[in-house]
């Protein structure tokens, strides 16, 4: 029997399951195709998009189980907190991906462009500059960078106002003003959709305008991968802050209950600093 409050008295441990199995079937077809579409090798390619398929599935199905499982009522605080440490250890690994780019970016700039600089190599590369942003000694063309006024500031904007629509949805869900929080949700979407859709542009212009690419040395490389991999992230997030969204009006979650939008909200703001971090470190300075 459930509680007064609605939640088992015991700690719910589910049925064995083969989602498992099938997303790590799923993720070897994906990788596995992967690595086909960047070598050419044409029976890899529907590989690539059977394990696609595969991924989405087990995403739908095995997420749509834990949801069924919430709405039922059969998870209680220490299934509740459980989910909690899952979800923060998540972001951690999160953190540590984006520290590891951070850490090129600024291994780049203090130690390996001055060194490359040096006496030494003023005789192996003599039309070296060691400033930066640099292509390195084998640049063979010039490019063009982003500045911090303009679409960076835009954006930067931009996901601080999702940040802020995204709180005031969240104490709609705790006052029990469901129509409100729908509301606010749908603004905080949009919101990182303009700022995908201006991404988006920024990088056509780098590419047609700029010159500014992934093989532009060692800038280029950084640039793309920090404001690429952050893009993927914002998609992610919206991806989550959506089915969020389609929960809310269904009429899931209480005041009281509701960690899944919680975990989708830590996740935004996260994302919401590492832009902070990336718009001083990589557009201002």
């Amino acid at each position: 029997m459930a509680s007064a409050s609605g939640q088992q008295p015991y700690y719910f441990i589910p049925n064995p399951s083969f989602w498992p199995l099938k997303l790590g079937i799923s993720l070897l077809l994906l990788l596995g195709g992967a690595v086909g579409l960047m070598n050419d090798i044409a029976w890899l390619k529907p590989v690539f998009w059977a394990g696609l398929v595969g991924v989405l599935y087990v995403f739908f199905g095995w997420f749509g189980e834990v949801i069924s499982e919430s709405e039922s009522h059969k998870y209680n605080a220490k299934v509740d907190m459980s989910f909690r440490w899952s979800m923060s250890w998540f972001i951690f690994s999160e953190v540590m991906f984006f520290a590891a780019f951070f850490g090129a970016l600024g291994y780049a700039r203090i130690l390996s462009v001055p060194d490359l600089g040096g006496l030494e190599s003023k005789i192996l590369w003599p039309n070296f500059a060691d400033g930066w942003p640099t292509a390195g000694p084998f640049a063979k063309e010039g490019f063009g960078t982003m500045g911090a006024i303009g679409i960076p500031l835009i954006n930067t904007l931009l996901l601080l106002a999702s940040g802020v629509t995204l709180t005031i949805c969240h104490h709609a869900i705790v006052d029990g003003k469901r129509q409100k929080a729908i509301t606010w949700l749908f603004l905080t979407i949009l919101l990182g959709a303009i700022f995908l859709g201006f991404q988006a542009y920024e990088y056509i212009h780098a590419y047609k305008d700029l010159n500014l690419k992934l093989t532009s040395g060692i800038f280029g490389s950084t640039f793309f991968l920090l404001t690429g991999f952050h893009g993927f992230h914002v998609t992610m997030g919206a991806i989550m802050l959506t089915v969020m969204l389609i929960r809310l009006m269904k009429g899931h979650f209480t005041e009281k209950q509701h960690f899944a939008f919680e975990a989708a909200a830590w996740y935004w703001h996260f994302v919401d600093v590492v832009w902070l971090l990336l718009f001083v470190l990589v557009y201002c300075l």
